[in-house]
């Protein structure tokens, strides 16, 4: 379950960067074809299946442990949809910067940058320190 969500992560945080390198590339240009190259792929080899185990990991360990009945838990699996969410989001951009089509400015991608970080922060809070 570690590795999965080390590996979910680290394409969580990696994708929007190049997100925003993406920005600076004329569209239609080589550079931005390599970009689309590769956001899709980091989405489809990387994040996607390291999600789904860590979906399938985790599920199995509250099957194991019964921790579903734990507050702290429970708070955590919140931010684990959120950031199942946040995954979506970041699918659909890779869709949107593959069709030429992404109309944002790469300031809201360094800013959407650090949604994972904050986020896995408190989900490994809560799942150390257990507090409550």
């Amino acid at each position: 379950h570690i590795i999965s969500v080390i590996m979910w992560m680290a394409g969580m945080m990696y994708l929007p960067r190049l997100f925003v390198y993406h920005c600076e590339t004329a569209k239609g240009s080589a550079e931005s074809e390599r970009f689309k190259i590769m956001e899709r792929r980091l989405l489809r080899v990387i994040i996607n299946p390291a999600m789904i185990a860590t979906w399938l990991f985790g599920l199995t360990l509250v099957a194991v442990t019964r921790a579903d009945q734990q507050h702290w838990f429970q708070a955590k699996f919140v931010l684990v949809l959120v950031m199942s969410g946040v995954h979506g989001f970041y699918a659909g951009c890779v869709r949107r910067f593959g069709n030429d089509a992404n109309s944002r400015p790469q300031r809201f991608y360094r800013i959407i940058n650090e949604v994972p970080a904050v986020l896995i922060v408190l989900i490994v809070i809560l799942a150390v320190v257990k507090p409550f």
